[in-house]
């Protein structure tokens, strides 16, 4: 039986994540393969219900730095064990929208978290699930915040309601974290035309995807192999 693949996507307001993802699940079963699509924070239950209070709008006083971090990491130490690791364990090709990235970009990066801490208490909520490939939609503020106008009529969410300069520090944070991790990391224009975009992450996925299966078979029959990166995971 194969073994299960883990996507992230990641990237800055209005960079695309949510229609990418959907494509790509889409393009994944046209080709036989079976792919189940998360979110974060959400996606189960419990963090659809944490996603509503890290969201909204409604309270007095907004969650300090730390609540917001630490609801975010509740939140996926849920979906984790609820939905992503059942689901690489049964053999399928996870999709989440936001993983651990996104928790360095925005809540050391723009936040100004100490990074040390926040990975420490990463490792503790997503029970050793890593992502093997992380899409990583890059697009700058002005331009991400320019399509979320153009599709809405003025709504924000909290989190869309920052000062310009904290998605910059999100977006160097991400380029930091794409540098820091070149075999993981596929960083993607997100500027480009849509269909564009969707060829360029079809391309990096089928070919991650063929060459983790390679690697599967070799390893069941015996025979020697070279690694695929990330291949080895908590509950693989």
């Amino acid at each position: 039986m194969n073994r299960g693949i883990f996507i992230s996507f990641e990237g800055g307001e209005g960079a695309g994540k949510s229609t990418q993802m959907a494509l790509l699940e889409r393009h994944l079963r046209s080709t036989g393969e079976s792919a189940v699509a998360l979110r974060e924070p959400g996606g189960t239950e419990i963090g659809e219900e944490i996603r509503k209070i890290l969201k909204g709008n409604s309270y007095g006083s907004p969650p300090t730095a730390e609540v917001e971090l630490l609801l975010f990491l509740a939140s996926r130490a849920q979906l984790v064990r609820e939905r992503i690791l059942p689901a690489l364990r049964a053999g399928h090709i996870v999709l989440c929208d936001r993983y651990g990235d996104s928790t360095v970009a925005y809540q050391c990066g723009g936040r100004g978290l100490g990074e040390e801490d926040v990975e420490l208490l990463h490792k503790f909520a997503n029970g050793g699930a890593e992502p093997d490939l992380t899409v990583l939609l890059d697009i700058s503020p002005e331009e991400g915040f320019r399509r979320i106008r153009s599709r809405r009529n003025g709504l924000a969410d909290r989190m869309e309601k920052e000062p310009m300069e904290f998605f910059r520090r999100v977006r160097a944070s991400y380029g930091r974290i794409a540098a820091k991790n070149p075999g993981r990391v596929r960083l993607v224009d997100a500027s480009l035309p849509e269909n564009a975009v969707h060829d360029e992450i079809c391309s990096a996925v089928t070919d991650y995807v063929a060459a983790s299966r390679t690697a599967i078979n070799r390893s069941s029959s015996g025979e020697a192999s070279e690694s695929v990166p990330h291949a080895d995971r908590a509950g693989r």
